[in-house]
């Protein structure tokens, strides 16, 4: 195995109470760390695990783990598991894990799973849409589908996902959430292949020629895909199509990296916002 075998890795940095008097890692350490690297492949296919097999109509369920072990990971080691899905089988899916540091392999475990209704766990044939997903990723395609559009179109599902991040994760009242300026502005939701809202924005004029962004939410399982990042660049790229020439944002204080990464910029100081530390951020679309 290489890592070039590998679109999907979980970084981990091997912990003290995972070494054994050895001072190695302890042995059963790295089938938990090819089950981290496991759901970290689930995030990779824009599939939040609880939301998606239940629009799949099973569960996943492991029947046998297998651990080759070629090299030992010390306390302190950066360790980078690759997963990758090797085959789709009629009722089963067979993924294969590596675990490198730097380029060097240490572990290899395979991981026999049977898709199964949760009521029963009688098998069931792995549904279609899972099938084709894991083949669309492993042949390196695009995992999200991204629309732009108005209210009437995408609102349903732009207000489910700010529901759920903003009302149920953040404690802001519903009436604050959603407003009137939804109807009139821009909107941008990105959507998995099983067609679940992962990711979502919106777009404002609040004179011409200035643009203010605003509403930025991502499905808490599935962030630090890019997926927001997704979202924010097509709503730059429609405020510079409509010829803005700035855009403005209110950025809760733990996302200023994020924005910074995108190219805007910090202004002034940070102030309180539905009971929530923000700061403005500003871009030129100009030049």
């Amino acid at each position: 195995m290489q890592r070039s075998d590998f679109r999907c890795f979980h970084r981990l940095r091997v912990r003290w109470s995972e070494v054994d008097i050895q001072k190695i890692v302890f042995n059963a350490h790295y089938l938990t760390y090819a089950d981290c690297a496991m759901t970290e492949y689930w995030r990779a296919l824009a599939l939040p695990y609880e939301t998606g097999m239940q629009a799949l109509g099973g569960e996943v369920y492991l029947k046998k783990a297998s651990v080759e072990y070629h090299a030992s990971a010390r306390l302190d080691d950066l360790l980078d598991v690759g997963m990758r899905c090797a085959r789709v089988g009629t009722t089963s899916l067979v993924f294969e894990a590596s675990m490198f540091a730097g380029d060097r392999l240490l572990v290899t475990v395979e991981l026999v799973y049977v898709f199964a209704d949760p009521a029963t766990q009688t098998k069931r044939a792995v549904p279609p849409a899972l099938r084709a997903m894991i083949e669309h990723f492993e042949a390196g395609g695009e995992m999200v589908e991204l629309r732009v559009g108005d209210w009437a179109t995408l609102g349903r599902d732009a207000t489910a996902l700010r529901t759920a991040v903003f009302v149920q994760e953040q404690g802001i009242a519903p009436e604050i959430e959603l407003d009137a300026l939804d109807a009139t502005a821009v909107h941008a939701v990105a959507y998995n292949r099983l067609g679940l809202p992962v990711a979502t924005g919106r777009l404002l004029q609040d004179a011409p020629g200035q643009a203010r962004i605003g509403r930025m939410a991502v499905d808490r399982v599935l962030r630090g895909q890019r997926w927001g990042r997704m979202v924010l660049d097509a709503l730059v790229q429609a405020a510079r199509a409509r010829g803005d020439a700035q855009v403005t944002l209110h950025a809760q204080c733990s996302a200023e990296a994020f924005y910074r990464r995108a190219g805007f910029e910090a202004v002034g100081q940070p102030y309180e916002e539905a009971g929530i530390a923000h700061i403005t951020m500003r871009r030129s679309l100009q030049g």
